[in-house]
């Protein structure tokens, strides 16, 4: 095989293996980065519930300041009936005492439904509290598996990216900029093997003529139809 020919090729496998690292550190982070969505998350249920307690707790307030009013009136009412003179006026301070003990009712009715409804938000603002500690608590951890991880994955990378510069210092620069043209459109299919006489990169069959340039690998041979660089992987050329 022409030697610039194999040093673009592996220069491609290479740029490959470097590629790949991205989903692994991805993945890394991924793991933290969903404890801390998880937690703000729980940060905003319990910020939303202690808002919505403050203002069930208003209403409660007033509900009270409204009975109180109305035990008031009760009472004002009770030291009227002895001035009472004529039945209009007592049918009349009826009417009020009547009026007075339903919103009454009404307002004890919807302080106990204001009671548990702040009981039961303040339960699931507990609940989740106490997620939220447990989270805080595995953070740490879960931090130092992910920096370990990230860690290994830079040293593997390292020496991935140590590989590429040796190869790179032997290329010629012609040869490199011809690979960098095409790997700029075709990512990591920049060389691709044959199989079944087909370009792996755009699966077009190829032509006899340049399946025999491809077998020959003297020369670097590229795709009629997409322009990726062709070669026959290791297998198939014993065979032929």
């Amino acid at each position: 095989m022409n030697k610039h020919l194999k040093q673009l090729i592996d220069l491609s496998k290479i740029d490959k293996e470097i590629d790949a690292f991205d989903p692994q550190i991805e993945a890394a982070n991924h793991k933290y980065e969903s404890a801390l969505v998880k937690k703000e998350s729980l940060e905003s249920n319990i910020d939303g519930l202690e808002n919505e307690i403050k203002d069930e707790q208003l209403k409660h307030k007033k509900n009270e300041l409204h009975l109180a009013e109305l035990s008031q009136k009760l009472e004002e009412n009770r030291k009227k009936s002895a001035e009472i003179k004529t039945e209009k006026e007592m049918k009349s301070l009826q009417l009020e005492e009547e009026i007075a003990k339903e919103q009454i009712s009404f307002a004890n009715e919807e302080i106990e439904r204001l009671d548990r409804i702040i009981e039961s938000k303040t339960e699931r603002v507990n609940e989740l509290k106490v997620q939220m500690d447990e989270l805080d608590a595995n953070l740490g951890s879960v931090k130092e598996d992910v920096d370990a991880k990230l860690a290994e994955i830079d040293s593997e990378r390292q020496q991935v990216f140590a590989r590429k510069q040796e190869l790179v210092s032997q290329m010629n620069q012609k040869g490199l900029s011809f690979y960098q043209k095409i790997r700029r459109w075709a990512k990591n299919t920049t060389a691709v093997p044959v199989r079944n006489q087909a370009c792996m990169g755009c699966f077009m069959v190829i032509s006899d003529k340049v399946y025999a340039d491809v077998i020959k690998g003297e020369e670097i041979t590229t795709c009629p139809h997409c322009g990726r660089i062709l070669y026959l992987e290791e297998e198939a050329t014993a065979e032929a």
